[in-house]
């Protein structure tokens, strides 16, 4: 009997050791093969590591300087100084790898989108108009058209309510006539996140505080946008716009990107210019708060 369980022992003991070595020639044959692999691999991972970390250190350190030194010149040039090094090095970067990310899925629906477009309103397909964007400098911005060029009997334009057909309230339902300005923060005229763009008619209209949001790109979506979008007053969107400015973070960009998302989906906070839930125009109020005596410190016209 001892010497039976014994053979039995040793048996089950080599087809195990047999198994596990067919198993190492199968996987990692290099093993049976190269002097000096199994010591090659046991500190390949460690070697890897360690590279990886001092590669992120020294990024960390190139982007504290670099930062610092975008801080110091921009001090200096008495312009905007970006909050941190998200701001000064990284935003820029991250916008254009994220919207020629976006670009790639989107690239479908953009063209069904303008077939819809030139079916439904005819041409031109997008929409092109004049806003100030950085430091106040004039670029053009493409949308989708979501309107029509209906005029009344004197040539003139009828109220955007009249002009805006079911076409182009599903499009901005769903926000795809944003969907050109993605091309723009690849150019460099915008960002993804950032104060709206507004009309170049505007601008005479600004305080000395409300002209800093400026300072940086204008955004496809922002802290306004997300806050209420059309619904606020204009002195809110401002004052929201200007906060933004004040401080962009990494985490502050991606809460106001998933607040957009969930809003682009609930459809909320659409506002047609017109209708009894709008405001008036800035320049309009502008002028109405003047006429009224009030002193808000805008450049003169």
């Amino acid at each position: 009997r001892t010497r039976t369980g014994t053979t039995r022992k040793w048996r089950r003991i080599y087809w195990k050791r047999k198994k596990r070595n067919r198993k190492i020639r199968k996987i990692q044959p290099f093993r049976q093969e190269m002097p000096g692999a199994f010591f090659v691999e046991k500190y390949m991972k460690r070697v890897t590591k360690a590279v990886w970390i001092t590669a992120a250190a020294g990024a960390a350190v190139f982007i504290c300087r670099k930062t610092k030194r975008i801080q110091k010149s921009a001090k200096e040039e008495g312009r905007h100084v970006p909050f941190g090094p998200y701001e000064a090095v990284l935003k820029r970067p991250l916008d254009v790898v994220i919207a020629g990310m976006a670009l790639v899925p989107l690239a479908p629906v953009m063209g069904i989108t303008a077939l819809l477009v030139k079916v439904k309103l005819g041409s031109p397909v997008i929409f092109k108009q004049e806003r100030p964007g950085k430091d106040e400098r004039i670029f053009t911005l493409y949308k989708f058209r979501t309107m029509t060029d209906e005029r009344d009997e004197n040539g003139e334009l009828l109220p955007d309510t009249d002009r805006l057909p079911a076409t182009g309230k599903m499009l901005r339902f769903l926000s795809l006539d944003e969907l050109p300005e993605l091309f723009q923060i690849i150019r460099g005229d915008m960002s993804i996140v950032g104060p709206r763009p507004l009309i170049p008619r505007y601008l005479p209209y600004y305080t000395e505080r409300e002209k800093h949001r400026h300072d940086v790109r204008p955004g496809l979506t922002g802290l306004a946008q997300t806050s209420g979008r059309n619904t606020l007053s204009w002195d809110e969107r401002l004052e929201l716009d200007i906060q933004y400015t004040d401080r962009i973070t990494f985490l502050g960009d991606l809460k106001i990107i998933w607040t957009t998302i969930k809003k682009v989906f609930r459809a909320e906070d659409i506002v047609v210019r017109g209708t009894g839930n709008s405001v008036p125009d800035f320049d309009v109020e502008r002028r109405r708060k003047m006429a009224a005596g009030e002193k808000m410190g805008w450049r003169q016209v």
